[in-house]
């Protein structure tokens, strides 16, 4: 941070964001410079930085980053309403393995009539609750296809009543979602696990 710090005064960056970082973490670095932005894995069935890191965001006022806003994929139909491509690594992901995506796909079905019932699909209700979440919450949903792009667009229009965020959350309990958010391997990596040593 230190380093960083010396690039924003010397006029090479003008901010600095950090990525799956823990809550000690963010708040050393910001003490030494401000942080602009925090990216971590946000969407309807990974909403563990509400408890810790959210908090802390909006406290120090740094903006919060959500990457997979829709679930790897999940909540625009991936491994429900079409198939896992020939040898994709989701097919690996705990929530995609046979025994687990086969009960999350009834969180499909009853998020799919939802977004139905809002005149929308379901990957853009999903983009939608996110944008709900506050102002500084921004999703970077990842595609290969222009249509699916102008698609996500189109969830800027998607208005939803405090009424209808809680149907939305209450569509997608946490404590029904089947499978770790990732792999034994990754998940020691998350960022509630790896922090930033002190400086010696």
């Amino acid at each position: 941070m230190g380093e960083l710090k010396k690039l924003v005064e010397e006029g090479k960056i003008r901010y600095v964001g950090l990525s799956e970082a823990s809550v000690d973490t963010i708040k050393r670095a910001h003490a030494v410079h401000p942080i602009t932005a925090v990216q971590l894995e946000y969407s309807l069935w990974t909403r563990d930085i509400e408890e810790d890191v959210i908090p802390l965001c909006r406290e120090l006022g740094i903006g919060i980053v959500a990457y997979s806003p829709l679930g790897h994929g999940f909540f625009a139909g991936k491994a429900v309403t079409e198939s896992l491509p020939t040898g994709s690594i989701m097919g690996s992901h705990p929530r995609f393995n046979e025994q687990n995506l086969e009960k999350n796909k009834v969180l499909y079905s009853r998020f799919a009539s939802l977004a139905a019932k809002h005149g929308c699909t379901p990957p853009q209700l999903a983009l939608a609750w996110l944008m709900h979440q506050g102002d500084d919450v921004v999703p970077i949903p990842g595609t290969t296809k222009i249509k699916n792009l102008n698609d996500n667009v189109q969830s800027l229009g998607v208005k939803l009543t405090p009424d209808d965020l809680k149907e939305i959350i209450d569509s997608v309990p946490i404590s029904e979602v089947c499978g770790e958010k990732d792999d034994a391997v990754i998940s020691k990596y998350s960022y509630r696990f790896a922090n930033t040593p002190l400086k010696q």
